[in-house]
């Protein structure tokens, strides 16, 4: 299974951006998929998680209230709305399945298959 990422660019502050994650070689399926990033010099960060139903939606305070995550089964693709963008949120982002358990989870260490990750950068 591979996961690919897409939908990076460059936005100004407030502006808005929506990632796609989507999988090859396997349905999502019942599996939790989570968004994660990484800036640079920093460690990876949790984004957002959401549960094979789409019931169980989880985010940091960070983002929680213009971050939005999704999922469409049936053209295997997980989403990440993001607007109200600030300089902070400038990072490589990566989507990530957990293919081994059910739920989502915040530990980037719990997914077992990454995507390639797409660059975002908010300028001021």
């Amino acid at each position: 299974v591979q996961l690919q990422a897409s939908g990076g660019g460059l936005v100004r502050s407030g502006g808005s951006l929506r990632l796609s994650c989507a999988a090859s070689g396997r349905p999502f399926g019942s599996y939790g998929v989570g968004w994660f990033r990484q800036g640079l010099g920093r460690e990876r960060e949790f984004v957002a998680a959401i549960s094979g139903s789409g019931k169980t939606i989880d985010y940091p305070d960070s983002v929680k209230g213009r971050f939005t995550i999704s999922r469409d089964s049936d053209k295997n693709t997980v989403f990440l709305q993001m607007n109200s963008l600030k300089p902070e949120d400038t990072a490589v982002y990566y989507c990530a399945a957990d293919f081994q358990r059910l739920g989502i989870r915040r530990d980037p260490a719990e997914y077992d298959v990454w995507g390639q990750g797409t660059q975002v950068t908010v300028s001021s």
